[in-house]
């Protein structure tokens, strides 16, 4: 007795629910027609995956050469074997949004004189090119020279970083250089860029 009184409450329950108005009962005042369920399934990325990200901190190590204005008209093999300087640095980078972040750098080109040739920082832009692992990114700063001219200056450029996983990469970049003191020149750097 008690299992039918079970299933009374429940076919009682069933035609309740089924009583109340619903899309079936729109849909089924009309023509019968085939219906189709379409799964949409939504893809999104986080920064874990991202091989640039906001909050990323990086360190480079990089070679630079440099090359004054009077010389950059003129460009040939022999200009750049009397007239361009050759050197390394490192430089340390903050992004703290993906796009937008900061930097500075210190390279050497004389070893005569101070360990230390020039000194700056930078406010970087960078895009990101999907997951192709390529960001184009531009920057602008100051810094001081150490070297031969004691001198302040302002600065210009704009590069490409390449990386290979989410935490080492590769960069090229060049500048335009306005001391205070001596005419303007052109840095160019290439080097390794790690990531944390």
């Amino acid at each position: 007795m008690k299992i039918s009184n079970l299933l009374c409450v429940a076919v009682s329950l069933g035609a309740v629910l089924g009583a109340s108005p619903t899309k079936a009962d729109d849909d089924a005042a009309t023509p019968m027609s085939s219906s189709t369920t379409t799964t949409t399934t939504t893809t999104t990325t986080s920064d874990d995956t991202l091989k640039y990200r906001a909050q990323e901190f990086s360190i480079d190590g990089f070679a630079s050469g440099s090359l004054g204005q009077q010389y950059i008209d003129h460009i040939s093999h022999n200009t750049l074997r009397h007239h361009g300087r050759f050197g390394a640095g490192v430089g340390v980078n903050y992004f703290f949004l993906r796009y937008l972040g900061i930097g500075g750098d210190i390279y050497s080109e004389n070893t005569s004189g101070p360990f230390i040739d020039s000194a700056s920082g930078n406010l970087i832009a960078r895009i990101p090119i999907g997951d192709t692992g390529l960001a184009p990114y531009a920057f602008g700063g100051a810094g001081h020279e150490f070297d031969q001219v004691q001198q302040t200056f302002g600065q210009a450029g704009a590069g490409l970083e390449f990386r290979f996983t989410h935490y080492v990469g590769i960069f090229a970049d060049a500048r335009w250089v306005f001391p205070d003191k001596t005419r303007d020149y052109a840095v160019v750097r290439a080097g390794v860029r790690v990531s944390f």
